[in-house]
């Protein structure tokens, strides 16, 4: 039998939730302003570590912010690497004028 994993956008929160047959596994936690999110920490519990569960949290909140139209400022470190990893994906979330700060490619 395969786990359920899901993914949530815990607004009233201000932050994402990845699920692991219901029981909460990591967070990203975000504020929005104006037209940009703000990653500002994620997260996963020491229980579900080496899964691959943050970057599956952090790319449903990428993917999700992209659908909303907004840009991303990765202030959290694992936002910033999952971004880099994969700059062609992601990069153009991060507004260019925004990418030094965040040690990004212009």
């Amino acid at each position: 039998m395969s786990e359920s994993v899901t993914v949530t956008d815990a607004a009233e929160e201000g932050r994402y939730e990845i699920r692991v047959d219901g029981t909460l596994a990591g967070i990203a936690e975000y504020r929005r302003v104006g037209d940009a999110v703000h990653f500002t920490h994620t997260e996963t519990d020491a229980a579900f570590a080496g899964r691959g569960l943050a970057r599956t949290l952090v790319e449903h909140a990428l993917d999700a912010t992209r659908q909303q139209g907004l840009s991303a400022l990765p202030h959290c470190p694992y936002v910033r690497k999952v971004i880099a990893d994969a700059p062609d994906r992601w990069l153009d979330l991060v507004p260019a004028d925004h990418r030094a700060e965040f040690d990004l490619p212009a």
